[in-house]
């Protein structure tokens, strides 16, 4: 079996079709330092008026998020664009697995925007088509493949979504993992089903071992960059959960020190983390939970309580702002954004929008027919999961 590693790209020149990763701007942008940009990103979306819908991913700057008809986490936006049928653009300020969600859902008149190419997803480039392909062939070497069903998390590229859809597997979001999980495991009998989990480690460990009751000897991870995985056949076999070795760059950081080292100098403070964290990391918090439920859990928060927050720095700046009456800290020593989602910055936004209003579609992403109906497959069938609601 061979694998393909990303190439080096620097961000912003060059392509590469099969990645998250960036790709040259077509077009002049306007300096960052022009003092008439939001003058001119308000005259833009004017001039469109109900033409365009802009969304804005929690984890983008605050000065795109100024511009967004709506924000939320990446499930709950390409489904409020699908709801926008008379939209003729949807300009989507998030990243690229984001975009192409948003293109699968929406109807084919609707073209989808991503103010710069070169915002991708760290941890969707960690688990890429050929290297998914080859780790299902060496399941059905190691005699298991009949025994798995794949689940992706939502951060990940359409054609993984497909894979999943062809194969008996479903989508998940942060919010509904252990309902998908459920799901999975019950498609192969009692006891005798295993899970491939896309991409990220950290979300399949974290919901298997402390939502389901399964043990950390049931999970495994699987090395795209080792032959075989880095597994032998018999862990295979053991395994309930093949975890795919991937991570988010931003939430993979937190750790238990720091953890620690807040609470010996605020013995009242609450921690609250995302569940791509670490292991580790989420077993020393108070609280765990998605994008939303971070934020609807410090809007409910008591005046004055203490919070520590592992998630993306702009949305943890955000609540801040919001909510001065709480302190609130970011957990980690030191500032870490997602350094792609902030490729999206004004002067993109203003460059993506005033090419809209000449008439010029820029960065549109489009998903080929057969991977936009099988990645179809894969998010219906995490529709149709009962009970949970369905975001990050």
């Amino acid at each position: 079996m061979t694998t393909v590693d990303l190439p080096l790209l620097p961000l912003g020149r060059g392509r590469d079709v099969a990645s998250e990763r960036g790709v040259e701007c077509p077009g002049d942008l306007p300096a960052a330092s022009d003092p008439g940009l939001v003058a001119r990103a308000r005259a833009a979306k004017e001039a469109l008026g109900e033409r365009v819908f802009v969304l804005g991913h929690h984890y983008q700057r605050d000065e795109v998020i100024e511009f967004a008809d709506v924000t939320g986490d990446s499930f709950k936006l390409a489904r409020e664009a699908a709801a926008r049928p008379d939209a003729e653009y949807i300009v989507f300020c998030g990243v690229h697995f984001m975009a192409e969600s948003a293109d699968i859902l929406t109807a084919p008149s609707q073209r989808v925007v991503l103010p710069d190419l070169a915002a991708g997803c760290s941890m969707a480039d960690m688990a890429r088509l050929n290297q998914v392909e080859s780790a299902w062939e060496a399941l059905a070497e190691a005699g298991v493949q009949e025994q798995v069903v794949p689940v992706t998390y939502m951060n990940s590229s359409a054609d993984i979504k497909a894979f999943c859809g062809r194969n008996g597997g479903v989508v998940c979001t942060s919010s509904n993992a252990e309902v998908a999980l459920e799901w999975a495991f019950g498609q192969r009998g009692e006891g005798e089903g295993k899970v491939l989990f896309l991409p990220d480690q950290h979300l399949g460990r974290n919901t298997a071992v402390l939502k389901m009751g399964l043990e950390l000897g049931d999970c495994v991870v699987w090395n795209p960059l080792l032959p075989g995985g880095g597994l032998t056949e018999a862990q295979l076999r053991d395994a309930r959960m093949i975890l795919w070795k991937g991570h988010c760059s931003v939430h993979g950081r937190f750790s238990v020190d720091v953890v620690r080292e807040l609470r010996a100098r605020d013995p009242e403070i609450q921690i609250l983390v995302h569940p791509e964290c670490q292991h580790e990391v989420v077993l020393e918090a108070d609280l765990v939970g998605s994008t939303e439920f971070i934020i609807a859990t410090i809007e409910a928060a008591p005046a004055g309580s203490s919070w520590a927050i592992g998630t993306e720095l702009n949305l943890v700046k955000r609540l801040a702002d919001a909510h001065p009456d709480k302190k609130i800290a970011f957990l980690d020593r030191n500032v870490c954004y997602c350094s792609t989602m902030n490729r999206i910055d004004l002067p993109h936004f203003v460059w993506a929008m005033e090419s809209l209003v000449r008439g010029e579609v820029v960065n549109q992403i489009t998903v080929d027919p057969e991977t936009e109906r099988e990645a179809l497959v894969a998010l219906e069938r995490m529709l149709a999961l009962p009970g949970k609601t369905h975001r990050d």
